[in-house]
């Protein structure tokens, strides 16, 4: 015999009525990994749709809190921005933007 507790269910309200402060406690978590909670994302696709939404929303907003997790273009993208500018600024612009002087 197994001693394995059987997964809770909850419904649309409840599970609703827990979504702010799962978010808060999920620490960078996804809420859908939770057993719990997969069973009624799994059978219900409003609040299988409100969760992707609000996962995807949680992962912008932490990028945008944490610039450092950023992946850096490979040096290349650098190097042939550049080589673009040179070219541009070449011989006809003198350096300076449309080859105009700001004066």
């Amino acid at each position: 015999m197994s001693d394995s507790t059987p997964i809770r269910t909850i419904d649309c309200a409840e599970f609703q009525e827990q979504l702010p402060e799962l978010f808060a406690n999920a620490k960078g978590g996804r809420l859908s990994d939770d057993p719990v909670y997969a069973m009624h994302l799994n059978t219900c696709p409003t609040c299988a749709a409100l969760v992707r939404d609000l996962e995807y929303i949680a992962e912008q907003a932490r990028m945008l809190l944490d610039p450092g997790s950023e992946i850096d273009p490979p040096e290349d993208v650098w190097n042939n921005i550049q080589t673009a500018l040179a070219a541009t600024n070449g011989d006809e612009g003198g350096g300076k933007p449309n080859g105009h002087s700001p004066n």
